[in-house]
């Protein structure tokens, strides 16, 4: 059962998606936490030395998905 849980989709360009990522991956590097604001609500979460790291790549006909998932 999910306590709390946060989905947002968006169209962005390539370019403001890799800026996203850029700034998580900085925050991971620099920090033990993650932060981001949705919806007028800033959250923060503390994230330990060791991740797991999942990352799944779907090839459709008329579609391409590429998911990363971290857990902890």
């Amino acid at each position: 059962m999910d306590i709390f849980e946060v989905e947002q989709k968006e169209r962005l360009s390539r370019e403001e998606i890799a800026t996203r990522l850029h700034n998580l991956a900085d925050m991971l590097a620099r920090h033990n936490e993650i932060e981001f604001e949705r919806g007028g609500m800033r959250f923060t979460v503390n994230v330990p030395d060791t991740v797991e790291l999942k990352i799944e790549l779907e090839i459709e006909d008329d579609k391409r998905e590429l998911e990363i998932e971290l857990t902890w």
